[in-house]
């Protein structure tokens, strides 16, 4: 089975008095390996990397990658490393072959990354820039196919013709496309992972490999036992899952992410409610609607 599968956590960056909480980033990446996630996505849009300069990202990814080599600590047996892969985005091709060169060296194992955002360039221009990127990679790439962010869309005989690229091995699929997302899944080179948490049924019904899921830091041994059911095709259980999961991912997206994220688990002690401008934090409203599911 390909490590691009299963239930990945595309972590929080918790913040304390506006700095990075670094403790608590280190028992989030031992929480979730001890309730059965396949890796963790440092860097990704949750991760709200747009608001960390060059060494406080260098300082998360290093952070998250201590944590899981150590495994976990809550058990007898040590567990095995966790997966780590990190996400690098913008619209410099230049610079990001430059972080691309940096992340080579460190042992992580892949990197997700983004059409360029804002200058919405034609689909020649989208395939050279991931070309040349894969090209300088070491490490497998998952791509990440989001339009509602960078404004362009990456077609699907782009992301076909991709495909053949030996390092391109996965895609986070944001499309919104069902025609596409099947027609990926069809075509078998990449795994698939669901990027809209609550299209994560239907891709993994589909054939999906698993998906990258922000609302998953919440009730996570719940994810992975919708994972887990659908990939032994029990549907029936797996239906079940979903449906008790529902409501939490629609609160959890009803604004901005990651403020609903961080307000539940704010809520339940694990980290102060911190985001930086021009994030903010979730409504009282929100924070509301989330107490009560808490509590039901």
């Amino acid at each position: 089975m390909s490590i691009f599968s299963g239930i990945w956590i595309p972590l929080i960056t918790p913040f304390a008095d506006g700095a990075v909480d670094h403790a608590a980033l280190r028992a989030f990446v031992r929480r979730y390996a001890d309730a059965g996630v396949a890796g963790i996505v440092a860097l990704g849009t949750t991760g709200e990397p747009a608001a960390l300069d060059a060494s406080e990202q260098d300082a998360v990814v290093a952070t998250i990658l201590e944590a899981a080599q150590a495994g976990s600590n809550a058990s007898a047996q040590p567990k095995p490393a966790l997966p780590v892969i990190v996400g690098v985005s913008g619209n410099h091709t230049g610079s990001m072959l430059a972080r691309i060169e940096q992340l080579n060296a460190l042992p992580i194992a892949g990197v997700l990354m983004a059409a360029p955002y804002y200058v919405r360039p034609s689909q020649a221009g989208i395939f050279s820039h991931f070309m040349a990127l894969a090209d300088a990679s070491e490490k497998p790439v998952v791509l990440y196919d989001i339009p509602h962010r960078t404004g362009v869309r990456l077609e699907l005989d782009t992301l076909l013709t991709l495909a053949a690229h030996p390092r391109i091995e996965a895609v986070k699929d944001c499309s919104g496309s069902l025609d596409t997302t099947l027609a990926l899944i069809r075509d078998g080179r990449l795994q698939v992972l669901a990027g809209e948490d609550v299209q994560m049924f239907n891709t993994l019904c589909l054939g999906g490999s698993g998906a990258i899921a922000a609302s998953a830091h919440v009730r996570t041994e719940e994810f992975v036992a919708l994972y887990r059911a659908l990939a032994a095709g029990a549907l029936d259980e797996g239906r079940r899952i979903f449906h008790t999961l529902v409501p939490l991912i629609h609160a959890l997206f009803a604004e901005p992410n990651p403020a609903p994220v961080k307000a539940w688990l704010a809520q339940q002690g694990l980290i102060r409610d911190e985001l930086r401008l021009p994030m903010t934090r979730a409504s009282e409203t929100l924070v509301q609607r989330l107490a009560a599911l808490e509590s039901a």
